[in-house]
């Protein structure tokens, strides 16, 4: 997919398929972040679901990924929390980036093991938003707790008159 409209693609993609639902609307914002998201499918993350403010996306813990003491390096898992917070708050085709990002870590991630990152939001006031992530494992043990503060920007990712 190419970029379209100014200042590095902020603006509408074009061609994209019509949304006609909000579920629609938030599918097609997906599809067109994804396009672009360089670093998500670097890592080998998988979106398994999107809806409107929420995301769900996998990941499996590689060897490359491990930190000195064997286990999944923290970023890693800060990272696929994030990118599932990305797409659950530009699910509403509001440009949307963290303002600020918090994480605990409740147990290690091993090598070998598929984290699922569950974004939803919490709350959303004007151009503010705040989202909960919990990482999982296989088990549905939970690996990590997130929480992510958004701020809209301007600009769509689909183009309106493709709004529902």
């Amino acid at each position: 997919m190419t970029r379209h409209g100014e200042a590095g693609g902020a603006g509408p993609r074009a061609g994209a398929a019509r949304p006609r639902t909000p579920q629609q609307l938030a599918e097609a914002c997906a599809a067109a972040m994804w396009a672009e998201d360089q670093a998500s499918q670097g890592l080998g993350m998988r979106i398994a679901r999107v809806a409107p403010g929420e995301a769900e996306v996998t990941m499996t813990v590689e060897p490359r990924m491990a930190n000195g003491h064997g286990i999944g390096h923290g970023g890693f898992v800060f990272t696929l929390a994030d990118s599932a917070f990305a797409f659950a708050c530009n699910s509403f085709n509001r440009r949307t980036v963290a303002q600020s990002n918090s994480i605990t870590y409740l147990r290690p991630a091993r090598v070998g093991q598929v984290l699922t990152a569950r974004a939803a939001r919490v709350a959303e006031a004007g151009r503010s938003g705040v989202y909960d992530v919990l990482v999982t494992d296989e088990s549905g043990a939970a690996i990590a707790s997130f929480r992510g503060l958004s701020r809209s920007i301007e600009g769509q990712l689909v183009a309106e008159e493709d709004m529902p």
